[in-house]
């Protein structure tokens, strides 16, 4: 089934706020309405599964893994009317016009992602590709030091603050973040 035009819709927020199972929830309901879904992940993402997006909370869907964003046009199947992009502040900059075309061919294309990194600063094409959508949801977790709505990933090295001149991408869950409100986010610049 062909959608009449196309779109970009973006799920986005700190870590632990619910984004692969929501991005995971809208792919089974087009699966249900019939429609071709394709979902690709980048291929530094192992934590769980190296062919699947895997939320914390166990939900998985089938993905393809790939190393940049023109992978996507080059894996893409001729009926494939839904494009799903897990964990897409990972890719280089080309996944901005790559969503762009897409949605221009007519496809829903929904792209799940942070929107800040471990220093609450823009995190890779994320900021441009929300300001292009249709669509942007951001989602919260909870503040693991009070308890109130988290939008922010605490990166934690040894049980403290990572500094703000740590490498942006580390890959990792729980044992390096932790989801925190502006109040308990802690960034040490010296």
């Amino acid at each position: 089934m062909k959608h009449h035009t196309g779109s970009i819709e973006v799920i986005t927020g700190s870590m632990f706020c619910g984004k692969t199972d929501e991005l995971i929830r809208r792919l089974r309901r087009a699966s249900i309405a019939r429609q071709k879904v394709q979902v690709f992940k980048p291929i530094i993402d192992i934590r769980y599964s190296v062919e699947k997006v895997t939320s914390h909370a166990g939900s998985e869907y089938s993905a393809i893994p790939i190393q940049k964003a023109k992978e996507i046009l080059d894996n893409l199947d001729q009926d494939t009317t839904v494009v799903a992009i897990d964990e897409a502040q990972f890719f280089d900059n080309e996944l901005i016009p790559i969503t762009q075309k897409l949605a221009d061919q007519g496809l829903r294309v929904i792209v799940a992602g942070l929107d800040t990194d471990f220093r609450s600063e823009p995190f890779g094409s994320m900021p441009v590709i929300m300001a292009k959508a249709e669509v942007v949801d951001k989602l919260h977790a909870i503040c693991m030091v009070c308890g109130e709505p988290a939008s922010r990933t605490q990166r934690l090295v040894n049980g403290q603050p990572a500094h703000y001149n740590d490498p942006i991408v580390i890959v990792g869950a729980s044992e390096l973040y932790e989801a925190r409100c502006r109040k308990h986010h802690i960034v040490p610049r010296e």
